[in-house]
């Protein structure tokens, strides 16, 4: 097995932009960011857009820049925004946005946000001596802290008006330093931390001829949740991905097409002695065709009364892996077909058979397990205990899932 790994991994950090003169200098602190290897968004106030415009912020960032809900899908993505960040930075923070977040109005994109989030955030105000000092601005702000949110507190210098004193936003590099000593506090508390996780994941297609093919029903979709999950827990993540839409693929994990089982063992087995952790819930077809046409199989007089494929059977990823690796902690997969008490015997079966750490049986069929359906898994143990079973959205599944994984990963290492 590999050593523990000591970089921290780049971060989904959103910029919140407020309507104050100091915005100006936040153009830096992205750039500096994204710099650093952060994947980052920004979400302007409507009004902070009087101080930069709009062409700015989507020069400067890969993703679409809304500032009202209304705004195209803005109104959807908001959540999905606010679940995938890592952190949400505020800057500059004025008065007026510093009440809105203590008082939990969602009266634009960013405030809309800020109340589905459940990442770190961080407030950096900038505005006049005479309102950072101000009673309520000083008892929002203790609220805020309260909450959880970091305030990085203005600097002395020269303000806007002419004035000088403590309300000046500090230097974008500086709170760029600030953001990243964070992060890192962050990523060594996550329980992954330090390690190095695969995951197998869609469906693998088995070549008839040139445009044929046998395969299955897996979008792959609990696969990236679940690479997705390890990912946020800390681990250093691989992806060996059979046939998945890319819109599926997660971000900051490293991605191996691994289109055929007999590809995706191969590659498993070389990569794996670099893992500690290997999750399998790649749907690997069990047989393949013993012989490949190099033209497609046309009709004709001699295959009238139909046409006979032999098949053998393809490597079993799992089981090859187990047996090479033995002190990888692997994950297996079981999908089954029949009722609760059939697909629980197979399962069960199964895991006894594989010799995996921990096995996640799930109940499959023409409307249930593939694509984006909630699903029910229940985990056992090598020798087919019942340890847990978990039921939800894909999503949650994936994380309730990889925290027990985590949970007894280290366990397991004590």
């Amino acid at each position: 097995m590999v050593s523990p790994l000591a970089a921290a991994p780049p971060q989904r950090i959103i910029i919140g932009i407020g309507a104050g003169i100091a915005a100006y200098k936040i153009p830096y602190l992205a750039r500096r960011l994204i710099k650093d290897g952060h994947d980052v968004r920004i979400i302007p106030t409507p009004a902070s857009l009087e101080f930069v415009g709009k062409t700015t912020w989507s020069a400067l960032s890969d993703y679409p820049v809304y500032s009202d809900v209304f705004e195209a899908d803005a109104g959807v993505d908001h959540v999905e925004a606010a679940r995938q960040a890592d952190l949400i930075i505020v800057a500059p923070a004025t008065a007026d946005l510093i009440a809105r977040m203590r008082a939990g109005r969602a009266d634009d994109l960013l405030t809309t946000t800020l109340l589905a989030a459940t990442c770190p955030v961080v407030v950096v105000p900038a505005m006049h001596t005479a309102m950072w000092e101000h009673p309520a601005t000083k008892d929002n702000i203790s609220m805020l802290r309260s909450r959880g949110i970091v305030v990085i507190e203005p600097v002395e210098g020269d303000l806007s008006s002419g004035d000088t004193g403590r309300g000046r936003l500090p230097e974008p590099d500086d709170i760029a330093t600030a953001i990243n000593d964070l992060l890192r506090t962050e990523v060594t508390q996550l329980p992954l931390n330090g390690t190095r996780a695969f995951v197998t994941a869609g469906g693998t297609h088995e070549a008839i001829d040139p445009v044929r093919f046998i395969g299955n029903r897996s979008s792959g979709r609990q696969g990236c949740e679940i690479a997705a999950a390890l990912r946020d827990l800390g681990a250093d993540v691989t992806l060996f991905a059979a046939h998945i839409d890319p819109e599926l693929l997660p971000s900051r994990v490293r991605i191996v097409e691994t289109p055929t089982a007999q590809i995706m063992c191969e590659t498993v087995l070389h990569e794996a002695q670099a893992f500690h952790i290997g999750v399998f819930v790649a749907a690997v077809a069990d047989f393949r065709p013993r012989e490949v046409a190099d033209q497609k199989i046309k009709k004709s007089t001699e295959n009238e009364g139909g046409l006979t494929l032999e098949l053998v059977r393809n490597p079993d990823v799992l089981a090859s892996t187990v047996e090479t690796y033995p002190e990888l902690f692997t994950v297996g997969f079981a999908a089954e077909t029949g009722n609760t008490e059939d697909v629980l015997r197979a399962g069960r079966d199964k895991a006894r058979r594989k010799g995996a750490t921990l096995l996640a049986i799930n109940r499959v069929g023409a409307q249930e397990g593939f694509g984006n359906v909630d699903n029910e898994l229940t985990v056992v143990d090598h020798s087919g205990q019942v340890l847990t079973t978990f039921a939800g959205s894909k999503h949650d599944l994936a994380r309730s899932l990889c925290e027990m994984i985590a949970d007894y990963y280290r366990r397991s290492r004590e």
